[in-house]
């Protein structure tokens, strides 16, 4: 699949734009703060339905205007799909070929996108939510009910959180409600762990085999899924179940006391393993980088084994933070297959065959201009 058309109104700096792509790479230039990232970050809005960088998203409209607009004209195999983003201060619209989306969670997946950042070379020594985030938005990419099953999850943990906090303060006596979000949250964080054990079996498949080419066959990458609870990944969702009723069982007078949910899947890690050796501790940062490097690159080709398709590619100001060995081995593994857009302030010192035949667009204060090598 491929954008080949992006049109963006009120977005951050843009006051009114429209590009078209080339279906292999887009090198956008420019210096810092001048707009850059602003039309990765559209893409992303365009796949995801939120940005990458802010929470806040009225940061994405312009100051004084009402809403901000993304459109894309994206090509999948043999049709060409319109989608239509519009953030406003009362909310977010999401169109599927021309038709309004009833959940968020049904136009997610129209548009499959991975991107790396500098913060994801981060990824294996970062705190525990990045890593619960990188699987949350590759999941969700593919699996439109894990979306679903997220929400709702998340939804159930706020309402309990807000009654274990009541009940540690005394000021509720209702524990039969405790129980009752307990038994619906239960249902949901089963789910989600199951499809996540799902997943990992799939990451493990491409990233293992791509860590030890990058690391020129010197390391074997294992990564291991750290739950709060104990299962595995052998367990059928009815044991996972069992397992989770049982242990909040056992920790409720705990979790009264400190006024917060103690297990599910908001409090489980990723471990990365390298040659045996906990990466995230032990490792270099060379090896921490082929790690992160390494989860990417299977993402793509995760991600055509599930839709068919290859995703879009966005590497937002992080080719300068690899190295040249690094580099090319991303830029050899794309090469020719997945549309990317690279964000840099100078091509020179990227020397690589694929951006010889790159479309180049100079951005300069919310403007883009398109240049020929």
């Amino acid at each position: 699949m491929h954008i080949e058309q992006l049109v963006l109104k009120n977005f951050r700096n843009y006051d009114e734009l429209t590009l078209t792509f080339d279906d292999k790479v887009n090198v956008i230039i420019g210096e810092n703060a001048q707009g850059k990232t602003n039309l990765m970050e559209a893409i992303y809005c365009l796949a995801f339905t939120k940005s990458h960088r802010t929470t806040k998203e009225k940061e994405l409209i312009q100051w004084d205007k009402e809403y901000a607009k993304i459109e894309g004209r994206v090509k999948k195999k043999s049709q060409v799909l319109p989608l239509e983003m519009i953030i406003s201060t009362k909310g977010k619209k999401a169109k599927l070929n021309h038709l309004e989306q009833r959940r968020l969670s049904d136009f997610i997946g129209a548009l499959n996108v991975v991107m790396f950042a500098p913060e994801d070379l981060t990824l294996v020594k970062g705190p525990p939510q990045a890593r619960r985030r990188f699987i949350d938005m590759e999941l969700g990419q593919i699996q439109a009910t894990y979306i679903y099953h997220l929400a709702q999850y998340q939804k159930i943990l706020k309402q309990r959180n807000s009654l274990l906090k009541q009940l540690q303060r005394q000021a509720s006596t209702q524990v039969t409600m405790l129980e009752i979000l307990t038994d619906q949250l239960i249902q949901h964080a089963a789910i989600i762990l199951a499809k996540r054990f799902s997943f990992l079996k799939l990451l493990r498949k491409w990233a293992a085999p791509l860590h030890h080419q990058i690391s020129q066959e010197l390391e074997e990458l294992e990564i291991k899924y750290d739950a709060s609870v104990d299962v595995s990944e052998q367990d059928s969702e009815e044991e996972i179940e069992t397992a989770f009723q049982n242990k909040f069982e056992e920790i409720q007078e705990k979790e009264i006391e400190r006024g917060t949910s103690l297990i599910g899947p908001h409090r489980d890690d990723l471990i990365f393993y390298v040659n045996g050796m906990d990466v995230q501790t032990y490792g270099s940062q060379g090896q921490q980088r082929t790690t992160a490097l390494s989860l990417k690159l299977a993402e793509i080709e995760l991600i055509h084994h599930e839709v068919g398709e290859y995703p879009i590619l966005l590497l937002d100001d992080v080719l300068s933070e690899l190295d040249d060995f690094r580099q090319s081995h991303l830029l050899n593994t794309i090469q020719g297959k997945v549309q990317t857009f690279v964000s840099t302030t100078s091509v020179d010192g990227i020397h690589h065959e694929t951006l010889k035949e790159a479309e180049l667009f100079r951005v300069t204060n919310g403007t883009v201009t398109v240049e020929k090598h």
